[in-house]
């Protein structure tokens, strides 16, 4: 994958965090983590290294308890989109 692809595809996905941190139905344990994410994967360095990060962040917070469903929903969708640009 080129970098321009790349680039497209990590603003797409800091769109989505964006969404999730501005949700106040979300728990602010959750939106703590994708923030945290959001600035990992918005970092310089190796883009493979910012997208572990990131991912890292989310998963540990992805099946929390008290996620409401939309947001549930949009979180696997950042992960599944950060995990097929790692490959």
């Amino acid at each position: 994958m080129d970098d321009k692809k790349v680039s497209e595809l990590i603003e797409q996905i800091s769109r989505q965090m964006d969404t999730v941190t501005s949700d106040t139905t979300v728990p602010k344990n959750v939106r703590a983590a994708v923030s945290e994410a959001r600035q990992k994967l918005n970092a310089s360095g190796d883009y493979v290294v910012r997208i572990a990060g990131a991912i890292y962040s989310i998963d540990n917070v992805s099946n929390d308890i008290n996620l409401p469903p939309q947001a549930r929903t949009t979180i696997w969708s950042i992960l599944s989109a950060l995990e097929s640009i790692k490959e």
